[in-house]
């Protein structure tokens, strides 16, 4: 077993893409299968919009905020849903109060749809 730390204090910030108040704790070393990061967005703050590497799901465990798929529609999302993007996707997300995702990035990923 390994007690991994993704406390905020140990997180880098995010800039490009015309980011702000974002920043990114990761949990998986880069050269691995899969990637997987904790994102907190604070107040105010915006990912900006890129497209994604890979498949990726963003999971919202803590607050609210708002994500744009290739459309450009504003999207709101809490804590207890999740967003996917395909390999390409044109993708942006923030919050006007704070929120905490856990994003899982890999090749071969394929959502659970209920």
């Amino acid at each position: 077993m390994r007690l991994l730390d993704f406390d905020a204090g140990r997180a880098f910030a995010i800039s490009g893409f015309g980011s702000r108040s974002a920043t990114a704790s990761p949990l998986t070393l880069p050269d691995g299968d899969a990637h997987v990061v904790c994102l907190r967005i604070g107040a105010g703050g915006v990912l900006g919009r890129h497209p994604a590497s890979v498949g990726q799901i963003f999971v919202v465990v803590e607050g609210e905020g708002w994500v744009r798929g290739p459309d450009g529609e504003l999207v709101p999302v809490t804590a207890g849903k999740a967003v996917y993007w395909e390999a390409g996707e044109e993708h942006e997300s923030g919050s006007d109060s704070g929120m905490t995702a856990i994003v899982v990035e890999a090749e071969r990923l394929i959502p659970h749809l209920p």
